[in-house]
């Protein structure tokens, strides 16, 4: 019996650099989808606190018993916030004893060089009536 010098006991050096090539290639690849998936997850965290902030204050401006048109800035923390309340269909409300008033949020941010914004936007009926006002008998 003679034995074949030639036979294959391994991988050639080309086959190896070449499935070492792919290998690169494909954790290179997922490296890179998870770091998109890092910065996604990070920029929706932005906008989600970004948002419990903006609706926390939008509430508080809503709720109130002296909601008037009017415009104003305020800052609170990284956010700085745009309020404006404005009367929405007025035409539509002259004849009733309400008035619709549109009350607008925008909130803006910065994140690294970025600037990022969000505007909220909600409408309540308020009174048109002003409350008479009560006069104080002096005290005897």
């Amino acid at each position: 019996m003679h034995r074949n010098v030639f036979t294959k006991q391994g991988f050639t050096l080309l086959e190896v650099l070449v499935a070492l090539a792919i290998l690169a290639m494909a954790v290179t690849l997922v490296l890179q989808l998870f770091s998109t998936n890092l910065r996604s997850i990070i920029a929706s965290e932005d906008y989600v606190r970004a948002a419990v902030a903006a609706d926390a204050r939008m509430r508080e401006i809503s709720q109130a018993d002296d909601l008037e048109q009017g415009s104003w800035e305020e800052v609170n923390g990284p956010y700085t916030m745009k309020v404006v309340i404005s009367e929405a269909l007025q035409e539509k409300t002259d004849f009733l004893r309400l008035r619709l008033l549109q009350v607008e949020l925008t909130l803006n941010w910065r994140k690294g060089l970025r600037s990022r914004s969000m505007t909220l936007t909600t409408a309540r009926l308020v009174s048109k009536l002003v409350p008479a006002e009560t006069t104080r008998q002096p005290v005897r």
